[in-house]
């Protein structure tokens, strides 16, 4: 097993780092190579604004809940709209940037697990936005 306590810029902390088995570390790297790359590249940075906002739905809006704001007194209460999200979640925000990262390095195929299924919802679907293949693993039970 690798053990490295931080990084170069001595990210991670006192508690931090990372623990993985030797055959990980390899592709670990490279992601997080092609991770800084792609976060300076403009051409990158414009294709993720483009599917967050023309595909995805970003910025998903804010709704004032006026019976709820009523009922805690002098609060207003908004809820971030989420769910109106392309996939009804979060998660595509993140799956997105993942997608467009394991496109870039020349991968063909994406695979994910998923606990209640939202995840893989949303795996699934960059995968055949951008004509991957996607595997989803999900447990028989949750426990």
């Amino acid at each position: 097993m690798s053990q490295k306590t931080n990084d170069a810029l001595g990210h991670f902390g006192e508690f931090g780092g990372i623990y993985v088995p030797d055959t990980l570390m390899t592709p670990l790297l490279e992601v997080a190579e092609a991770y800084e790359e792609a976060r300076q590249d403009p051409d990158f940075q414009q294709e993720l604004s483009y599917y967050l906002r023309e595909y995805v739905g970003r910025p998903t809006p804010l709704t004032y809940c006026p019976r709820l704001s009523e009922a805690c007194g002098k609060a207003k209460i908004y809820l971030k709209r989420e769910d109106l999200a392309h996939t009804g979640s979060h998660k595509i925000n993140n799956c997105i940037g993942q997608g467009l990262l394991a496109k870039r390095m020349g991968r063909k195929k994406v695979m994910a697990e998923t606990g209640a299924g939202q995840h893989g919802v949303a795996v699934a679907t960059v995968a055949a936005l951008l004509g991957m293949e996607c595997d989803v693993y999900m447990g028989e039970e949750d426990t």
